[in-house]
């Protein structure tokens, strides 16, 4: 993505522009869907699902866009990824305060796990949760952008200030071997 085309479409947004918002929903709506996939358990849903989140909480940030205070290109990706996660929330609360309903065995595979919980199972994507959290956040920021949204490693250059695309790939590889130590420290150490 191109910083400065994002800043100009975060400022057209702003003074009211229709089509800026159109242009940032195309950008930031298909990355906010693949990382939130999997992310609410099929066990949450009625009504909702992953795409109605996502899109929830790309209506709700846009509806109230004039506030939002441009901190750099990836500052509105920041954003609305902890929008989603919120309507995660909201989703997985409205589903406790429900009455329980006909029960689902545990043991049923959700119809859409994310393509990393595919590949490392709940356990093991459970692990990763948890050294993920055990970062920093720049460290953090540049996992995420590479593992879950695919981003280049440009785009993780710019993210996590980087002089170079190849400086952000030896920063990611070096983060991604603290990583698996930390995911390996976990599964030694549950409690």
């Amino acid at each position: 993505m191109d910083p400065e085309s994002s800043f100009e479409l975060i400022q057209r947004a702003q003074a009211g522009d229709e089509s800026a918002v159109d242009k940032l929903l195309a950008r930031y709506r298909p990355r906010l869907r693949r990382w939130a996939s999997g992310r609410l358990p099929r066990y949450a849903r009625a009504m909702a699902d992953t795409e109605d989140l996502v899109q929830d909480a790309l209506i709700g940030t846009f509806k109230n866009f004039k506030s939002f205070e441009h901190r750099g290109e990836w500052a509105l990706q920041a954003y609305l990824r902890q929008a989603v996660s919120n309507r995660i929330r909201d989703e997985l609360r409205r589903h406790d305060a429900r009455p329980p309903h006909d029960a689902i065995p545990e043991q049923m595979p959700a119809d859409d796990t994310s393509p990393l919980e595919a590949a490392v199972g709940q356990q093991l994507f459970s692990r990763y949760e948890k050294a993920l959290e055990s970062l920093e956040a720049a460290e953090r920021e540049a996992v995420i952008a590479r593992l879950e949204l695919g981003c280049s490693y440009q785009e993780i250059a710019t993210l996590v200030d980087r002089p170079s695309a190849d400086a952000a790939r030896m920063f990611v590889a070096r983060i991604l071997a603290k990583l698996a130590a930390r995911m390996t420290e976990t599964s030694q150490n549950p409690g």
